[in-house]
């Protein structure tokens, strides 16, 4: 029988802590998997005492998702290489402006045969344009990688309530691998070769329909439409607008007059969003190819996160494009 495969899980906030628990679990009961689970920790000090020594002793992180316990068999690494020496299955769960400079880091480290996931939703602005999360780790890192993206909260996740998600792969047998990794009872995942669109949904959930376009332009191939029914599309682009930490601090930056980075520290925990950066950096692209017209949302949101724009304005630039609602 071939040697288990070891797991290495690339971030440990709310959503990487909650996948934790779930790759933990399945770890301890599925022999392909090697029992052992690394996740890579950002060190900080919480109540005076290191942020991994809280979790590899209490088995809960404290600071990112409180009041759910950790699996023992998760092992807190606060050095990113040690984390993913020699790992077989990556995932990758850490703010999108990081992945960069992780993957620098990484490489050269981990098996040769190291197939990787990325749960990261948002795209990277480069020198050449938009890239996608996955493309990024690819080049760097030499490796498959997957995509997982649904209507997913991390704390209903931990919680165990019913959640369903999609995974994207180019190699199929990839995607099979891990969903039987990520899949329980209460967290169903769907598989499909559509991997880039599954992406796109991700980061630009505001408006799903637009990463077909993205995947046209960047000549992805052809996009299924049937992905944007998948969790990943539209029930995620629902999923946020009602529940998600992006509508919630933006409900607060509209009633307290409080600047987003104010909003994150209180009500984040110091965690950043990912939808004021990714609005910018799509806002760039847009700009540079003379369509920021044709976005009024993308141009509205960017416009009020970092331009300073008042909020209050926000439903006169949608007017003045009624076409495009």
């Amino acid at each position: 029988m071939a040697a288990p495969l070891k797991v290495c899980i690339v971030g440990s906030g709310n959503w990487g802590s909650a996948i934790a628990r779930i790759v933990g679990s399945n770890a301890q009961v599925l022999e392909r998997f090697a029992t052992t689970v690394k996740m890579w920790v950002y060190e900080e000090n919480v109540n005076g005492k290191k942020l991994t020594e809280i979790i590899n002793t209490d088995h809960e992180n404290v600071k990112y998702l409180p009041g759910y316990k950790l699996p023992d068999n998760v092992v807190a690494v606060p050095q990113l290489r040690d984390a993913a020496e020699g790992a077989d299955l990556l995932v990758f769960v850490v703010p999108h402006q990081f992945i960069r400079r992780l993957c620098d880091e990484m490489v050269g480290c981990v098996s040769k045969n190291a197939r990787g996931i990325t749960l990261i939703k948002g795209i990277d602005e480069g020198p050449e344009g938009l890239k996608l999360i996955s493309d990024i780790i690819r080049e760097k890192m030499g490796i498959d990688v997957s995509v997982l993206m649904g209507a997913n909260i991390a704390n209903e996740v931990a919680a165990e309530k019913f959640c369903e998600t999609t995974i994207g792969s180019k190699v199929l047998e990839n995607g099979q691998l891990f969903k039987e990794l990520l899949q329980t009872p209460n967290f169903r995942i769907t598989v499909v070769d559509d991997a880039d669109t599954v992406e796109l949904c991700g980061a630009l959930k505001n408006i799903v329909a637009v990463g077909a376009g993205f995947c046209d332009g960047l000549q992805y191939g052809s996009v299924s439409s049937a992905t944007f029914l998948e969790s990943c599309g539209v029930a995620d682009l629902i999923t946020t607008c009602y529940g998600g930490r992006n509508r919630r601090v933006a409900e607060a930056f509209a009633k307290s007059g409080k600047s987003i980075e104010e909003l994150e520290k209180e009500m984040l925990n110091g965690q950043k969003l990912q939808g004021p950066l990714t609005s910018a950096e799509v806002y760039h692209i847009l700009k540079q190819k003379g369509l920021v017209d044709k976005f009024p949302l993308f141009t509205a949101v960017y416009q009020i996160c970092s331009e300073g724009k008042p909020v209050q304005e926000m439903i006169t630039c949608l007017q003045s494009h009624p076409e495009h609602l």
